[in-house]
C-alpha cells in the first residue's frame, strides 16, 4: 500500500486478513467505549492491565520475577536475594506507563526526548530525576543464547540518529494508516534500529502503547498486549525476523513486513475482544459508567479510590503503606493532592490528621 513517506519506507500489504481483524478491533473498541464500567472494577482491571504489561514485558527479556512478586514490587519496597536488577526492571518498565499516560494526555508530537526518557525510566529502575539517554556509539550484535550465533545486527552507531529522526518524522506526520498499524509499524522500526544496546524491546513496546494511546485506542488502559507477545516468544521473535539477511543492510532495511503486521493485529484483536467480554459481564449490573472522571485522574489517585472503599478517611500511614513510601513522603503527597482539590482535610489534628475525597468523588464511590 503506498503511503506519503520520507526516508523511512516501511514495505506492506493489507491482506484480507489484516482487514477482517482491523473491522474486529473497531467493533471491540466502539462496544467498551459504550458499555458502563464501575470506579472500582475500572480502576482494579486499569491495574491488573499495568501490572500484567510489566511482568510480560519484563519476561520477554528474561526477567525471572513471577507474576505475584512483580505485584508485590510495585506495591511497596520488596526485595528478592538475587533478583535485585530484575526488581529494578519491575519498577523501571511500571514508570515508564506512567510517563506513557502522562505523554498520551498531552497528544503532542512524540519527541526523540520523549523516546530517550522513556529509556532512561526503563533503565534506571524507575528513578525520576534521570536525565534522557543517548543512542549507542557502537556496534550491537544480537546473538542465540544456546548456539551464540548472530541472530540480528542492527545499523551502524552513525546512522542511528538520522534512522530515529526519519522514524519519529514518518510517526508525526502520517495519518492516513489506521492508528493500529501505525503503531505496529513504529514497533518493528524500533526494534529494527535497536538504538541502546540493552532495553530495546522494552521500550518498543512502550512506544506502540504511547502511539495507541494518543492515536485513541487506550481502551481505558484495559489491556496488555505484551501478554499475547509472552504467550508465544518463539512466534514474537520470527514475526519481528524478516528479510533475507540477519544484516540491517542486506535486506532487513526494506524487507516487506506484512507477516508482523498480521501477528500483531491478531493480538490486538485478541485482547481488545478479551476486555470487550470483561466489559459486557460488568454492564449486567447496570452500573453507571464513571470511567472519565476517573480518567482526570493520575495513577496514584485512581490507586488509592481503593482505600476509601473501606472508610470514609483515610491517613497518612496508609498511603504510605499503599505505596511503598515514607509517611513523611505520603503525608507531602496528602498536602498536594489537598491543595489540587482531589483531598479535603476531615481532621486538621497533627496528631490524628486524616483526609476524604472530594464531594463528587466521595459521592461516586459511595454509590459503588
Amino acid at each position: 500500500m503506498a503511503t506519503k513517506r520520507n526516508t523511512f519506507q516501511p514495505a506492506f500489504r493489507i491482506t484480507p486478513a489484516i482487514t477482517r481483524g482491523l473491522m474486529r478491533i473497531e467493533a471491540s473498541r466502539y462496544a467498551i467505549e459504550s458499555l458502563p464500567i464501575t470506579p472500582r472494577v475500572l480502576a482494579n482491571l486499569r491495574e491488573t492491565a499495568r501490572l500484567f504489561s510489566t511482568h510480560y514485558s519484563t519476561m520477554i527479556e528474561g526477567n525471572l520475577l513471577t507474576q505475584e512478586q512483580v505485584a508485590l514490587v510495585i506495591a511497596g519496597d520488596h526485595h528478592f536475594p538475587g533478583r535485585e536488577r530484575d526488581r529494578q526492571e519491575v519498577q523501571g518498565y511500571y514508570a515508564a506507563l506512567d510517563a506513557v499516560e502522562d505523554l498520551s494526555k498531552v497528544g503532542a508530537a512524540i519527541t526523540e526526548k520523549d523516546l530517550q526518557r522513556l529509556h532512561a525510566l526503563v533503565m534506571g529502575g524507575g528513578k525520576l530525576r534521570l536525565k534522557p539517554t543517548i543512542y549507542r556509539d557502537g556496534q550491537n550484535v544480537i546473538k542465540d543464547g544456546r548456539t551464540r550465533a548472530i541472530v540480528y545486527m542492527p545499523p551502524e552507531a552513525k546512522d542511528v540518529p538520522a534512522l530515529m529522526s526519519a522514524m519519529l518524522d514518518w510517526i508525526n506526520t502520517e495519518n492516513e494508516l489506521p492508528v493500529p498499524l501505525k503503531a505496529a509499524i513504529a514497533h518493528y522500526q524500533y526494534a529494527t534500529i535497536h538504538p541502546y544496546y540493552d532495553g530495546n524491546g522494552r521500550t518498543a513496546r512502550l512506544l506502540t502503547t504511547l502511539i495507541l494511546h494518543v492515536g485513541g485506542y487506550g481502551l481505558k488502559g484495559l489491556y496488555a498486549l505484551e501478554e499475547y507477545y509472552a504467550r508465544d516468544l518463539k512466534s514474537y521473535y520470527k514475526a519481528l525476523t524478516v528479510g533475507p539477511s540477519h544484516n540491517y543492510y542486506l535486506g532487513r532495511a526494506t524487507a516487506d513486513i506484512t507477516g508482523w503486521l498480521a501477528y500483531f493485529i491478531e493480538g490486538m484483536m485478541q485482547s481488545f475482544e478479551s476486555v470487550e467480554a470483561q466489559a459486557k459481564r460488568e454492564s449486567m449490573t447496570g452500573a453507571v459508567d464513571r470511567s472519565q472522571a476517573l480518567r482526570a485522574l493520575d495513577p496514584k489517585q485512581r490507586k488509592v479510590l481503593a482505600l476509601f472503599e473501606d472508610s470514609r478517611e483515610v491517613t497518612a500511614k496508609q498511603l504510605a503503606e499503599l505505596f511503598g513510601m515514607q509517611q513523611q513522603s505520603a503525608a507531602k503527597l496528602c498536602q498536594q493532592w489537598v491543595a489540587d482539590g482531589f483531598l479535603v482535610m476531615s481532621n486538621a489534628s497533627r496528631k490524628a490528621r486524616r483526609y476524604r475525597l472530594n464531594d463528587e468523588l466521595e459521592a461516586m464511590v459511595a454509590a459503588h
